[in-house]
């Protein structure tokens, strides 16, 4: 069997069903683009921060529990949308004070629905916590650190392994939605440099915004997975590329191709991608990089402090 023919056919596992690009909706990334276009000073710009919290207490409220809850946590979303899978931006830290931002992406099966509590309630895969791994990683690095860690799930990811997994159509649309953050980022907050931090499908995402050029990226991370929307790290030209794959990960047998619409080719952790190595146990299983136990994690949160350098 040729990788490609198995590429193709680990598509068809009946896993998840058929996933719909078009249900990735722009109106999310939109509303956030929108909300900070045009913010000449920084206290303008926090004030519009402030107002895109206080939109999303007001759905969350208005969705009712868990969402309510969410709300009554004192938890800052930057947006949030229930309709379909359901899409969330949470904020740990002070967006428009922070010296560096780093905007963690989840992949396959990322939910609304499991936006808190996890996969399968496991709380390690829930987007949230990763993110709030990261950020309270950095301040145990240094305390004193000014920086703002997003969970982004700002896309309809694929609802798990199967045809649009082995496929790029959905990290395409969600790609240009990540890109669009950055953008309003990079244009309401100029000059705080970001690392993008991709898990899994996650990572493909992640690439595919930073490699058109997108905010003030200065560190692309892939954890775990199978391609970043690039053949090499030189696709990203001023940015470090940084991957980790740990032994016990399945995505190491993927096959890395590419063809007839399937596959994602080279891995960023491959040795000819020519992503700078992260440390990992090679113990760690898929859905484990940003747990407080892996190596990984602490220097992830090294990339996110405003110096950014990873050991």
């Amino acid at each position: 069997m040729t990788a490609l023919v198995a590429v193709v056919l680990w598509a068809y596992l009946p896993m998840s069903p058929v996933h719909q690009p078009g249900r990735t909706r722009p109106k999310l990334a939109a509303t956030i683009a929108g909300a900070f276009s045009g913010c000449l000073t920084p206290r303008e710009c926090a004030l519009r921060i402030d107002g895109l919290y206080a939109a999303s207490v007001a759905s969350m409220r208005a969705a009712g529990q868990p969402y309510a809850g969410w709300a009554a946590d004192g938890r800052h979303f930057l947006g949030f949308d229930t309709r379909g899978d359901g899409q969330a931006v949470e904020v740990f830290g002070d967006l428009a004070t922070a010296e560096r931002i780093t905007v963690v992406v989840p992949g396959v099966a990322s939910t609304l629905n499991n936006f808190t509590r996890g996969l399968g309630n496991v709380a390690r895969r829930a987007p949230s916590a990763q993110a709030r791994s990261v950020y309270d990683a950095a301040l145990a690095h240094d305390p004193d650190a000014r920086v703002a860690v997003i969970a982004w799930l700002g896309y309809d990811a694929p609802d798990g392994v199967g045809v649009s997994a082995a496929r790029e159509e959905v990290a395409h649309a969600g790609g240009r939605a990540l890109g669009r953050l950055l953008d309003a980022l990079g244009a309401a907050l100029p000059g705080t440099p970001v690392t993008v931090v991709g898990h899994s499908y996650g990572a493909i995402v992640s690439g595919l915004a930073v490699r058109s050029g997108a905010g003030s990226v200065t560190d692309l991370v892939a954890l775990g997975a199978p391609g970043i929307g690039a053949e090499n790290a030189g696709a990203f030209p001023g940015v470090r590329v940084w991957a980790a794959r740990a032994d016990a990960d399945w995505i190491g047998r993927v096959p890395a191709v590419r063809g007839l619409g399937f596959g994602h080719g080279t891995p960023p952790a491959a040795p000819e991608f020519g992503a700078l190595p992260l440390p990992v146990d090679a113990a760690t299983v898929h859905d484990a990089y940003l747990t407080p136990e892996s190596p990984t994690l602490s220097a992830v949160a090294a990339l996110a402090l405003p110096h950014a350098v990873a050991h």
